[in-house]
């Protein structure tokens, strides 16, 4: 574990402030806490519903391990705040709601031509608008992929529980880390507010990762290269004796502006895809139940996938042959395995709290021939067990 060069005596505080064993603990409380694990030692966020808890913890917690909480005036300063201490060499978090995360596109795409790590977490609540400020949904999933503007990949993960959520937290941590990217976490109102079981590990237990550094003089020189032939360069950071230029404007390896080449933003952008595009196999994420002889198969993510399951369950028990596939990293979409599980069924069904957003990423990989059905609902209220069976029976 690598947190500002202060390996060792963040080990012992974690160990002495956080002893594992079984806790009974919101899912917002289990956010913090898996970040803590990841090493986030700066959090700058604005109070907002359903995501405050995430706040409070951090700001109770953080000073404990030596790090920095920072309430802002509003979600713009948050992220700006983000990624300052970001470039100093802090691992860096905020928490938001669906008006928060609207707010927080500009600099998103900042953070995404800087390749600043950072972990942005969306908890999901019902609008648009102020819409239902306490009620949950999943109405973001576009949002977090095509919110800001221009070109740009992003990186997604949601998960479908707190425990879940206490692992997903560090697996963000360490793609945003490893890829040099922000990293948005999709949560939602309903896992924020659900009080649950959740096991904290020793310290040893949790592998964590920390952003690629220059070897050398050469390398800090070009702070947006790729010296490596994997599309991430390495991140020379504020503080530590470098000139470096950092600007979201079209800019050549070493930092410094150039808006007129046609061929310097070229470069430098389908770059930034590349690294994501060709790092799949750190980021990509999925679970798979009963698709190895399914004839329908269920599609769900985050909160939506527990009730998905347990309807799968049921199905199975009356002889229905259908699958379960939960997406962990929703975006880039898990594609390539959604068509291959595509080939093997006649029907899918996608089970989503929003009026059809995942759906339309999975229509993208389905042939024409396979029945392809929406369960959708709204008014921050989840979808229920009997409902999806109801659906499941409707199709078999």
């Amino acid at each position: 574990m690598i947190i500002r060069g202060d390996e060792p005596e963040q080990i012992k505080l974690l160990r002495k402030l956080y002893k594992p064993g079984n806790y009974f603990m919101q899912g917002n409380e289990a956010v913090a806490y898996g970040a803590l694990f990841a090493g986030c030692r700066f959090y700058a966020g604005y109070p907002i519903t359903p995501s405050s808890e995430i706040a409070e913890t951090m700001a109770r917690e953080l000073p404990k391990l030596g790090g920095y909480y920072l309430q802002m005036e509003d979600e713009i300063g948050s992220i700006a705040a983000m990624i300052g201490a970001s470039w100093t060499g802090f691992k860096v978090m905020t928490a938001t709601a669906g008006p928060g995360f609207s707010l927080m596109q500009e600099n998103l795409g900042y953070a995404v031509m800087t390749e600043t790590p950072l972990v942005l977490v969306d908890v999901q609540r019902s609008g648009p608008s102020t819409g239902q400020a306490t009620k949950g949904a999943q109405g973001d999933f576009f949002q977090a992929r095509w919110g800001t503007h221009g070109d740009h990949p992003i990186v997604a993960v949601s998960p479908t529980s707190g425990q879940d959520a206490f692992w997903e937290i560090i697996r963000a941590f360490n793609i945003a880390e490893r890829l040099r990217t922000p990293v948005v976490f999709l949560f939602d109102g309903i896992l924020a507010h659900t009080r649950e079981l959740v096991k904290i590990p020793d310290v040893d237990e949790v592998k964590i990762t920390y952003r690629k550094l220059p070897q050398n003089e050469e390398e800090a020189k070009l702070p947006f290269g790729d010296p490596h032939g994997d599309g991430v360069p390495p991140m020379p950071l504020f503080g530590h004796g470098y000139f470096t230029h950092v600007t979201g404007s079209t800019h050549k390896e070493n930092g410094l502006r150039d808006v007129y080449t046609p061929e310097v933003h070229d470069r430098l952008v389908r770059r930034i895809h590349r690294k994501i595009e060709q790092n799949r196999h750190v980021y990509e994420k999925y679970e798979e139940h009963f698709t190895d002889d399914a004839e329908i198969l269920v599609v769900s993510w985050g909160v939506t996938a527990r009730p998905a399951l347990g309807a799968v369950l049921k199905a199975r028990r009356e002889g229905i042959k259908v699958g379960l596939f939960v997406p962990k990293t929703v975006h880039p979409f898990p594609g390539e395995r959604m068509r291959e599980l595509g080939k093997r069924v006649r029907a899918v069904l996608v089970p989503e709290m929003n009026l059809g957003q995942m759906i339309l990423e999975v229509q993208r990989f389905v042939n024409d021939d396979v029945l392809l059905k929406g369960v959708n609902k709204i008014g921050g209220v989840p979808l229920t067990v009997e409902e999806i069976l109801r659906e499941i029976r409707g199709v078999a």
